[in-house]
């Protein structure tokens, strides 16, 4: 029985502030991930990283939260997305950390943008860009049920952007519960019900002002200080200010004995400081809020808030687009909130730049259930983790979790199997290797050789120290491998690496350029800021090449560039496939074509990098696949013309192909993919096409003419094939990847007949969207007692941003 178990996924989060949630109870972090949700957890100690992604929305995911059922305390988990629904997911009984869907609500007419729960509370509320903010009844039996209670329209008409639920202090049994509202306009409105065990009616009780700009978060705790049980309510905004206000029972306290208000520091701000007492009732209580501080010393829009789940510490997370993460407690001698602590980097460093590497701002920042540890998630998808170290009492960035945030479109691994590397439309190539720690083995982001200016759509490796990739742009470029980067994949994933003549340094990016130039390329300016940070790069080199363990994402985006080697001219258009013979002697490549001029397959000698004419001429439309066969006597070309051609190497000139034959009507949609077969010496070469017309044809060189042997029909367009780099007893193995994200593994006779299904990978495995490519690991990267058992490994790239690694165990048909 074949067996698949995810290896590796690597997803990178969504940038909403809203995206992202972690669990006080179980650990674990879900966050939307595209139009999916990827469970996480930090804590775990074995680096895994996402360990299983939701399917269920068919469009981004903007807000994630955790809720437990207070009637059954049954663990809930509440997705809402761009798709106008929201998901409901429930854990297993036996494995906390696996989720079903159980339910979704689709009352919502437009995205879904903000949910607020509370603890105690049992009922949720849903905040959408169709104005309005709805209010849902949660029963958890044997089945999960959503009974809509009441919907709220927004007056002014605004879209709620943050919601915030909390039980109201009382004495009575009525459990009055307070609803704070914001979004896109600079005030916070505080709605309140009377009781939620009968059919609560929500109704304005205050709207607070003083905010600028949008309202991003809102959050409530219980005040520690207060022995009344007062509530805290922080809302952080696009003016660049937290505020904070203070909700208690009975009547407000004098005007002007805030603290804040009479600071001459605060001068010329006193019209946003008024100390205005909200008055309201509910359930026959009187209840006061008012103004408690401003929290100021951001550059930036704010975008999240959250406080510490931690009793003892009142503590409030804030995460800015000044790239920092800030850590709010009150002074116990003046009541002053201030700055307690403050990580991230200085936005106003000399050229941070996205393109030299800056974060581009925090979206999201979040607390672990003990406090002791912070994540932010950057504009890049990634997680930073911060932990706190009781000795030095200091926090100490540690290892987060990195990821594509656009469609994967492009994966090869190296020659050798050693590493991944994949390109995406996020406009990055990154590699991908395996951290051997003891007896742990994760895989991890080793370096991201390629931060660009275009989309990138096609990648190709030229042995372990060399890749060329294709992009939304008319050249290709070639990178070569810089030493620290060697060094480190030698060090931590025993890839060791025979270096032709010595490597270069790590590259920078010049601010208005797109080449990735070595530092000691670099033109030496005058400037002493640019030589401080030329020394620092070298300085962080060092620190890299002896690292033991993989970069941070600081240091992935900043440096672990790989500089440029060459350029490959030609093409009229943006490239859209490209291979690399197995010698490593030749580049073929295609460009986007709607013209027989530009349908053209143009090669290129790696010996000196010149293009050899003439370009080879046989297709209409678009090439979408190019593929060397194993001997590299054939090139393999196929388009969106629906058809393929096969072009031979010339005996007498080993670097020049002319057509041998093509087939027009080779499929009767276009092709969207192919591969040859693996060299067997008893047949001739056998190779595999797949398209739209969701079929999958093999064809076998017979003397001068190609024949079809079979024809494997599929559910679905087929938009990728790998085939298993070796024959097993006479079989070959074929893995196929879909346009709904199905990935199965085929089973044909070695001279193409008699093709089988073998396995499927299970739904609730798959992608979510179009497999890209795929790519099985070389066989030399395996190890043989892994390859005896019949287990290989599968990498597939998807339009749902995802990079996955799979491994495939028990190959091998029954007798």
């Amino acid at each position: 029985m074949v067996s698949f178990t995810s290896e590796y996924i690597s997803v990178g989060g969504n940038r909403h502030p809203a995206a992202a949630d972690w669990d006080v109870q179980t650990g674990i972090l879900a966050y939307g991930a595209d139009n999916n949700v990827a469970l996480w957890d930090p804590l775990e100690e074995s680096h895994r990283g996402v360990y299983s992604v939701l399917v269920s929305h068919t469009d981004k995911v903007n807000v994630v939260r955790f809720y437990t059922c207070p009637t059954t305390g049954t663990k809930l988990l509440l997705t809402g997305s761009v798709d106008c629904t929201v998901g409901l997911w429930r854990t297993d009984t036996i494995d906390q950390r696996k989720f079903t869907h159980a339910l979704t609500l689709t009352e919502h007419t437009g995205s879904v943008n903000a949910i607020g729960t509370g603890a105690g509370i049992d009922i949720i509320a849903t905040g959408g860009a169709d104005g309005t903010v709805k209010i849902w009844r949660i029963d958890v039996k044997e089945s999960v049920k959503g009974e809509l209670l009441e919907s709220l329209s927004m007056k002014p008409r605004y879209f709620p952007l943050a919601l915030a639920l909390a039980p109201l202090p009382t004495d009575t049994e009525d459990r009055p519960v307070a609803l704070a509202v914001a979004g896109t306009t600079n005030a916070v409105q505080i709605y309140t019900a009377e009781n939620t065990h009968e059919l609560p009616r929500f109704k304005v009780s205050a709207t607070l002002s003083g905010h600028e700009a949008w309202v991003r978060s809102l959050s409530f705790t219980v005040d520690m200080q207060s022995k009344t049980g007062d509530l805290l309510l922080a809302s952080a905004s696009q003016d660049k200010y937290v505020r904070l206000w203070r909700l208690n029972r009975g009547e407000a306290a004098a005007s002007g004995s805030v603290g804040p208000d009479e600071d001459p520091v605060l001068g010329g701000l006193e019209p946003t400081l008024s100390n205005k007492a909200h008055q309201f009732k509910a359930a026959g209580s009187k209840y006061s809020m008012t103004f408690e501080a401003l929290l100021f010393g951001n550059e930036d829009w704010i975008y999240t808030t959250a406080w510490n789940p931690n009793p003892e510490r009142q503590q409030l997370l804030t995460a800015s687009a000044d790239n920092t993460l800030t850590i709010w407690e009150q002074d116990p001698i003046s009541g002053v909130w201030l700055s307690a602590e403050r990580m991230g980097e200085l936005s106003i460093q000399k050229g941070s730049t996205t393109a030299t590497g800056s974060t581009g701002g925090f979206w999201i920042g979040l607390w672990s259930p003990d406090g002791s540890q912070v994540v932010s998630l950057g504009r890049t998808g990634s997680w930073r983790t911060w932990k706190y170290q009781a000795e030095s009492d200091d926090w100490v960035q540690t290892l987060g979790i990195t990821g594509h945030v656009r469609s994967a479109n492009g994966l090869q691994w190296e020659s050798s199997g050693g590493y991944l590397l994949s390109t995406s439309a996020d406009q990055t190539t990154r590699l991908h290797a395996q951290w051997l720690c003891d007896s742990q083995r994760s895989w991890h982001e080793f370096s991201r050789p390629q931060i660009h200016g275009y989309d990138l759509n096609c990648v190709d490796t030229l042995g372990p120290q060399r890749f060329v990739s294709g992009a939304e742009e008319k050249l290709l470029r070639v990178f070569n491998e810089p030493a620290p980067i060697a060094r480190l994949l030698e060090n931590l994933s025993g890839l060791s690496q025979n270096a032709e003549g010595d490597l270069p340094d790590t590259a920078q990016i010049p601010v208005l350029g797109l080449s990735n130039q070595a530092l000691g390329e670099a033109p030496v300016e005058a400037d002493t800021a640019e030589a401080e940070s030329a020394g620092q790069a070298h300085a962080y080199q060092a620190i890299l090449s002896k690292s033991t363990q993989p970069p941070l994402e600081d240091q992935l985006a900043r440096y672990t560039l790989w500089p440029e080697h060459e350029k490959l001219y030609g093409h009229g258009y943006e490239i859209s496939a490209v291979a690399v013979s197995h010698d490593r002697a030749l580049i073929a490549t295609a460009c986007k074509a709607s013209s027989i001029d530009h349908a053209v397959v143009r090669l290129y000698d790696t010996s000196d990098w010149h293009e050899i004419r003439p370009s080879l001429a046989a297709h209409t439309l678009t090439i979408t696949s190019l593929a060397f066969s194993a001997d590299d006597q054939y090139l393999l070309s196929v388009g969106r013309d629906r058809q393929w051609a096969v072009y031979r190497r010339s005996e007498s000139n080993t670097s020049m192909f002319a057509l041998m034959t093509s087939n027009p009507k080779g499929h009767s949609r276009m092709i969207l993919d192919a591969d040859w077969a693996p060299a067997s010496e008893s047949q001739s070469p056998l190779f595999a096409t797949a398209g739209r017309d969701r079929s999958i044809k093999l064809w076998q060189l017979s003397g001068e003419s190609i024949e079809c042997k079979a024809i494997i029909p599929t559910r679905n367009s087929v938009t990728a094939l790998s085939f298993l780099p070796r024959i097993y007893d006479g079989l070959l193995y074929l893995a196929t990847g879909e346009d709904d994200g199905k990935v199965s593994v085929h089973q044909i006779k070695a001279d193409g007949v008699e093709p089988s299904p073998l396995a499927s990978l299970d739904r609730d495995q798959s992608p979510s969207k179009t497999i890209t490519e795929l790519s099985w690991r070389p066989l030399t990267q395996m190890g043989e007692a892994r390859v005896d058992r019949m287990t290989f490994e599968l990498a597939v790239a998807s339009e749902d941003t995802s990079i996955r690694i799979y491994s495939i165990s028990d190959m091998v048909s029954d007798p």
